[in-house]
């Protein structure tokens, strides 16, 4: 591409916002006034069905539900689920809600996909990776936050080894209330705490939707309190609700003007003129990109630390999302789009060298932050901020010369409201190429066959643990387990279980066989 048809290429299509300095540039793309003209039809029914979105009109239809996150942005804050959320947390921090050992000095908070990716997001953002290492004047009395999110005792055990019960305060989100990997957190807490010989309860909070179960175990035990998530709010888009507020006011971030930013990007992404609006040119870049079935992997590369989160937070939006089998027809389509992502210019000593010289499968988008936390002179002319700047558009000029996809994002400084302009960018953009593939990005059926499918492995556990109580004196291989317990078709599954077993249960121990394999025993 000749410069000047470069330069014009960005004035043409760049879209910016002077107040706030958001500016969005889709020049690095491959596509043309023709290709968004052909997009006529497409661009016309999402406006359609964003509208009955914002009129609370159905639109899960699988799950019967509305989908509210785009007009409870600018309700919530007037909310008294939002007062009450602030409220809380001026309480902590002026001590009049302490636990055993006094002032509460740590939150954990426990979740899993969207209740936990958010806040994880927003805190590491706007507080950095070292805010529990800060002293608790530095951090205004508001508490260090870790984060469970996942089914692992090691995870567990990490969050355990720096924590006092007495004085942390834990908080449990879960939208349905039953979630087992988070169910399994809470009751080890529950157990931890009570080995600690401190009360779970005078320490607890919950996020949860009404009257679901964890909201009635909450209530049963006399939890300190019980904040109510909206049932019209999916997991992956809950951050701008009570859902990323908790953890954001509990760390002393400014959750309003996060809502703010996000809210002004709904106003933005409500423009009737696609050309005009970021959301809608986003999601047509993927589409003509990708030929309407995702053929091009999404890269995404923010250049500051601070963000490195944000490929994994629109991983989870953009391929939870968009991966659907059937259509809303029920034809059956695969789609999705894949996302993946590091920063910028840790991904030059990575996986840049494939995307440069390897597969052109993709496009990349480079989210760049003007403002530099400090300067820091490397030489008369240049710091090191202005060096992350020319190595982030050599980058990008070496892959547009080498014939790939580009889109630029600038924001003038990490803060809640640009973090609330890009997510709420985002969550528009997913909707509206929801649209033009016509499937459902509000549901998750793969999510939650891959549930009933661990279900099957719990049951087929319990067959296992009668039949070692049972054997007595075995020794023998998976195969022969399987056998003699009546669990022949599962002797794969046996086999993983008893593996499980050696290294964690004293009734089971095992050796390997150099011609047999494992051979495994029961005490």
């Amino acid at each position: 591409m000749q410069s000047q048809e470069w330069i014009e290429r960005n004035h043409k299509y760049t879209l910016t916002d002077g107040n706030s300095g958001f500016s969005i540039a889709f020049a690095g793309m491959k596509f043309s006034d023709a290709d968004l003209d052909k997009m006529a039809v497409k661009f016309d029914r999402a406006k359609r069905e964003m509208a009955r979105i914002e009129a609370g009109e159905i639109k899960n239809p699988d799950e019967n539900r509305q989908v509210t996150h785009f007009s409870d942005r600018t309700a919530y804050p007037k909310s008294k689920e939002f007062k009450a959320v602030e409220k809380f947390a001026e309480e902590q921090r002026s001590g009049k809600i302490s636990g055993e050992g006094g002032r509460f000095r740590s939150l954990v908070v426990n979740g899993i996909g969207g209740s936990a990716l958010g806040p994880q997001l927003l805190q590491f953002a706007l507080n950095g990776p070292y805010w529990n290492e800060l002293k608790e004047a530095d951090r205004n009395s508001n508490l260090k936050i870790y984060f469970l999110d996942n089914t692992d005792s090691a995870g567990f055990a990490d969050v355990l080894a720096v924590i006092d019960p007495a004085t942390t305060l834990v908080a449990t989100v879960s939208k349905s209330g039953g979630t087992q990997e988070t169910r399994n957190n809470m009751i080890a807490l529950e157990d931890c705490y009570y080995e600690a010989e401190v009360d779970f309860a005078q320490h607890a909070v919950a996020v949860t939707m009404k009257e679901s179960k964890l909201w009635k175990h909450a209530e049963e035990d006399g939890w300190l309190k019980v904040f109510e998530m909206a049932e019209s709010i999916g997991g992956r888009t809950s951050e701008t609700s009570i859902v990323g507020h908790l953890p954001a006011a509990m760390a002393g971030i400014d959750f309003k003007e996060f809502l703010d930013g996000a809210a002004f990007m709904d106003e933005w992404t409500r423009n009737e003129d696609p050309r005009s609006n970021p959301a809608y040119m986003l999601a047509a870049m993927w589409y003509i990109a990708g030929k309407g079935k995702g053929d091009r992997n999404m890269v995404i590369v923010p250049y500051s630390d601070r963000l490195i989160l944000l490929s994994r937070y629109f991983q989870q939006l953009v391929m939870e999302s968009l991966g659907k089998e059937k259509d809303l027809d029920g034809k059956t389509v695969h789609q999705g789009l894949n996302v993946f992502g590091n920063k910028g210019g840790t991904d030059a000593h990575a996986f840049i060298q494939q995307l440069n010289d390897g597969r052109d499968d993709f496009f990349i988008t480079f989210i760049e932050v003007l403002e530099d936390a400090m300067i820091l002179p490397i030489d008369e002319s240049s710091s090191m901020g202005t060096y992350l700047h020319g190595f982030q558009e050599g980058l990008s000029a070496a892959l547009r010369s080498n014939g790939r996809q580009t889109i630029n994002i600038t924001i003038e400084e990490v803060s809640e409201y640009n973090l609330g302009m890009i997510i709420a960018m985002y969550e528009r953009a997913v909707a509206v190429y929801a649209e033009f593939i016509n499937v459902n990005a509000f549901h998750q059926p793969g999510v939650q066959a891959y549930k009933l499918a661990a279900q099957g492995i719990l049951d087929l556990r319990q067959k296992f643990t009668i039949a070692i109580m049972e054997l007595e004196e075995f020794s023998g291989t998976a195969a022969d387990f399987a056998a003699k317990a009546g669990l022949v078709d599962d002797e794969v599954e046996i086999g993983g279980l008893l593996a499980k077993a050696a290294l964690n249960r004293n009734v089971v121990s095992r050796e390997y066989d150099a011609g047999k394999g494992w051979i495994y025993s029961i005490k």
